[in-house]
């Protein structure tokens, strides 16, 4: 209460108006900075990670900075309670946005994440509000005042809250320096893959871990507490978890064996395509119609995969084709072979191979076998623009295709007329 009596003490003597010019400059002088400094010359000196951030925050905590000057020099000679309001209120935006920068770059946007980041502002604010009014200070008392015995220890509604508050920011923290070095990691082109995924995997599991147990260290919780929730947690394992412990310990082994990587061509049953992503309990697996599969890791463990390419990123791409009995099949396999050469697509080692399976019941079989250096973009328009390019090099050479022929005879038990 006694802040928000200095403000309204200050307001009614001239000292307000030169608090309020002094914010006015920092604000104005805050702005002319944060131009300076977000000029691309200037952010480029910044890596990448931070630039974000910076830009975030830049602008409150430089006007943070000027007006906390201001109030140093303006104390010696009058009461400064506008700048430590304005101080309060900076204070409060720069911690705004650094929250919602940090979930932002830690999760995917989406709708609970709006939500979140709404809640989070209006707790700030109102944290702020109540220091200013001075009822903060009774607001905790009343919570640590509710409060209830667990064996030797006082618990209080304020601790509890204390220690959520604590061990999200810990997490938050942890999962926001672990992002950072995930990106590193990521772009380290001289490991494999593989390793990056678990590496970055193994860091974030790490981090929080440790995130947590610092928290609950510094609000006073007793870590040996956590052996009953151990237990409790095996014995779930136990009874009802199988399922999703085997699929985390099955990603970590699929990560290490290196049986599968980020951009082969699998198929995971009745499903073939891409995987453009290898999670800790699932994999997802991008179809070539652009539809994605979400597949547990544990189905790569238990089921056989097919994996197109595995040692050979090379596919193979057969393409019958049959010509009737009154055509040349040396000159069909020539410009089987030329068509193929013809296109942009088809790799030329290995090269095509036009073959004669042999003879049908309605003409001479043939085939046409061609490799693409990328399987994962598909081979529908490819046999498309191949048949149809052969159907015309056939046509300008009086090669026929064959079509079925049937014999019919009608057969009568009439005796003869006559």
């Amino acid at each position: 209460m006694q802040a928000w009596t200095e403000i309204i003490a200050d307001l009614r003597t001239p000292a307000s108006l030169w608090q309020l010019a002094v914010v006015a400059f920092s604000l104005l002088l805050a702005g002319a900075v944060n131009k300076l400094i977000l000029r691309k010359d200037l952010m480029h000196r910044v890596s990448e990670e931070w630039q974000r951030p910076v830009k975030q925050v830049l602008f409150p905590v430089s006007a943070l900075v000027f007006v906390y000057l201001g109030m140093l020099i303006l104390h010696q000679w009058q009461p400064v309670g506008l700048l430590r309001l304005a101080i309060a209120l900076l204070i409060a935006f720069a911690l705004s946005r650094l929250i919602v920068h940090a979930l932002r770059y830690i999760f995917a946007p989406s709708a609970w994440l709006t939500t979140v980041e709404n809640v989070i502002a209006g707790v700030v604010w109102i944290l702020v509000a109540l220091h200013l009014v001075g009822f903060l200070p009774r607001v905790l008392d009343g919570l640590d005042a509710v409060s209830f015995m667990m064996g030797q220890t006082r618990v209080s509604v304020l601790l509890v809250l204390q220690a959520i508050i604590t061990v999200v920011a810990a997490v938050v923290a942890a999962l926001w320096v672990s992002r950072l070095f995930e990106n590193r990691i990521m772009r380290a082109t001289h490991i494999n893959m593989n390793m990056r995924v678990v590496f970055a995997k193994l860091l974030r599991v790490i981090l929080t871990v440790v995130g947590v147990m610092v928290a609950l260290s510094a609000i006073g919780f007793d870590i040996t507490l956590l052996s009953v929730f151990g237990g409790a947690l095996g014995v779930g394992l136990g009874f009802g978890l199988q399922k999703i412990a085997s699929n985390y310990v099955s990603g970590f082994i699929i990560l290490l064996d290196e049986s599968v990587h980020i951009n082969d061509v699998v198929t995971i049953g009745e499903h073939y395509g891409v995987i453009s992503q290898i999670r800790s309990r699932y994999l997802v697996l991008r179809k070539l119609d652009g539809t994605e599969v979400v597949i547990p890791n544990e189905t790569l463990i238990s089921s056989p995969v097919i994996n197109h390419s595995y040692s050979d990123r090379n596919a193979r791409v057969p393409l019958p084709i049959q010509i009737s009995y009154d055509s040349s099949p040396e000159l069909a396999l020539a410009i089987l072979l030329e068509v193929a050469q013809r296109h942009p697509r088809i790799l030329k080692d290995p090269a095509p191979d036009a073959q004669l399976l042999g003879f049908g019941e309605c003409g001479i079989d043939l085939q046409l076998v061609v490799w693409i250096p990328d399987p994962e973009a598909g081979s529908g328009s490819l046999k498309s623009t191949l048949y149809l390019e052969i159907w015309n090099d056939f046509l300008a050479a009086g090669i026929k295709t064959s079509s079925p022929t049937r014999d019919v005879r009608i057969v009568s038990d009439a005796p003869p007329q006559g």
